[in-house]
């Protein structure tokens, strides 16, 4: 495998990222979407900060981050989104864009993340607790996905280092 370097985010990288979020979708198990978002539509829906891809040759994993509200007391809350290529996963292309997403959201005055994944989604679970995240709850029948509903867990990382005092 290539070295893996993080790096910003490029209009251009759309359709390998897009790739790569078609490839969550299809095992049921990374996201409520069943279909993955035009480029003005992903790029409305994230925050202009922190939008991070892992390059190994191609692009093999996206890291974003979404407002969790509008109003300005949820300003330093937002929520994570990480997707790794089913090529480079386990591979630690995951805990790097992660780890990076963290530093970023904290340089950019970001308090809390949030994440809320399918409790089948051992590997991604196991990553977020692996960079600080907690366990807030589980959210029992909180959506149907394909017709049948499901839980979430909620997870949480607040910085040691932002909205301290």
């Amino acid at each position: 495998m290539s070295q893996v370097v993080i790096d910003i985010m490029q209009a251009a990288d759309w359709e390998q990222v897009r790739t790569i979020y078609w490839e969550g979708i299809a095992t049921g198990h990374a996201t409520f979407e069943t279909e993955a978002p035009s480029w003005e539509q992903w790029d409305a829906a994230h925050l202009r900060c922190a939008r991070l891809v892992a390059r190994a040759g191609r692009v093999a994993g996206w890291a974003a981050l979404s407002a969790v509200s509008q109003r300005c007391v949820y300003g330093g809350v937002a929520e994570v989104s990480v997707y790794v290529s089913q090529a480079h996963r386990q591979s630690g292309v995951g805990r790097r864009l992660l780890s990076a997403l963290i530093r970023e959201s904290e340089r950019n005055g970001v308090w809390t993340l949030q994440a809320g994944m399918f409790p089948e989604n051992a590997g991604s679970l196991a990553l977020h607790r692996g960079c600080g995240f907690r366990e807030v709850g589980r959210r029992e029948r909180i959506g149907k996905l394909n017709g049948a509903w499901r839980d979430t867990i909620l997870l949480e990382r607040r910085s040691p280092v932002v909205g301290v005092t």
